[in-house]
């Protein structure tokens, strides 16, 4: 963390783009859209510019597509609680 970062507290709110993302509102961190996790934005590397919204890493973002797109079979995954 760095003297920067420790000027912002709570949840921050981003506009996700391909490669980058724009800090909407300062903050902390954001929420991952599959785990529930806090990610602190200098740790941020796994979001989806088309659904605008943060994952947690490489897994969580790989669960959120097979969701949406199907698995192995092409059928779309039920949706899990937790």
């Amino acid at each position: 963390m760095t003297a920067f970062d420790k000027e912002f507290t709570g949840e921050a709110r981003l506009e996700y783009g391909d490669a980058d993302f724009l800090i909407l509102k300062p903050g902390a961190y954001v929420v991952c859209a599959v785990t529930g996790v806090k990610i602190a934005l200098a740790d941020l590397r796994y979001w989806s510019a088309e659904l605008q919204e943060p994952y947690a890493d490489a897994d969580a973002a790989t669960a959120r597509w097979l969701q949406l797109n199907g698995g192995p079979g092409g059928a779309p995954q039920p949706e899990t609680a937790g």
